[in-house]
């Protein structure tokens, strides 16, 4: 079980996270939505380990994150950040070999173990041919389905995603989140923040709604995913359909009118 208690947290004199309480199991694919600067990437961050909590704990099967040693945790958890980090001057290949860097030794360098988990992961995501490749010659979407092996070739039983279909075409998205959902079938737990919340009802098993820095709605798909909660959400108007052939809920946004039925603009040219 993945857990937030009362958790805060935040960046210099700013607190993002409110008081965020959350239980997160094996089982689960959990999608994080909610409007911009709502605090889904801050989250992320916390439940990594990255960002220490400020108040509150995160914890991993019972143990709190600020206690395991970051090795230890890189064990568990595989994170792919919204934007990409510095990459080192490498190819994609050995890009992805860094995902094993937790399953090293003091005294050895790579395996063939790791070696042939990172070729899986590359062959997986579709990017065996840039095996070669200097990671810096990669556009935005193969660096981004490059970082996706890399953490399934970290080979964890979480793994944290924020906005990783950014930057990839429909095709490109819809394969990573086919690989993702067929991970997960296989027990893998995935968090991930998803600005598409069409795309979140298609795959995930659970959504959770954050609005500045608190959860606001929590539950599985048929149940949350409500036009008068969505409304009031991303304060616009937000009409919810079933899809054509698997029958999820499906959102299509109405042009030019808020959440309440008032054009948008409008309160401003009343003033």
């Amino acid at each position: 079980m993945m857990e937030c208690r009362a958790l805060h947290a935040g960046y210099a004199q700013t607190e993002v996270l409110h008081g965020i309480d959350l239980r997160i199991a094996q089982d689960e694919l959990v999608g994080l939505l909610g409007p911009n600067g709502s605090g889904k990437t801050t989250l992320l961050l916390a439940l990594s380990g990255v960002l220490p909590a400020r108040g509150g704990d995160v914890l991993l099967d019972g143990t709190p994150l600020a206690a395991m040693a970051p090795r230890e945790r890189a064990r568990r958890i595989a994170t792919v950040p919204q934007r990409p980090e510095v990459i080192p001057d490498v190819d994609a290949f050995s890009l992805v070999l860094m995902g094993r860097y937790p399953h090293t030794g003091p005294l050895r360098g790579y395996t063939a173990v790791d070696h042939d988990a990172a070729a899986a992961a590359l062959a997986a995501t579709g990017t065996a041919h840039l095996a070669r490749r200097s990671a810096a010659t990669l556009s935005g979407g193969e660096l981004q389905r490059v970082l996706v092996a890399r953490a399934l070739a970290q080979d964890t039983d979480t793994l944290l995603l924020d906005e990783v279909t950014a930057g990839l075409d429909v095709a490109r998205m819809v394969e990573v989140f086919d690989l993702l959902a067929q991970r997960h079938r296989h027990g893998l737990r995935i968090v991930a923040a998803i600005h598409d919340i069409n795309l979140a009802a298609l795959y995930c098993t659970r959504l959770v709604f954050l609005k500045s820095g608190r959860v606001v709605l929590d539950g599985p798909v048929a149940q949350v995913f409500d036009e008068q909660a969505l409304s009031a959400i991303y304060e616009t108007r937000i009409t919810v359909h079933p899809h054509p052939v698997t029958g999820t809920p499906q959102a299509s946004i109405v042009p030019g009118v808020g959440a309440a039925g008032v054009p948008h603009g409008a309160a401003h040219r009343a003033m």
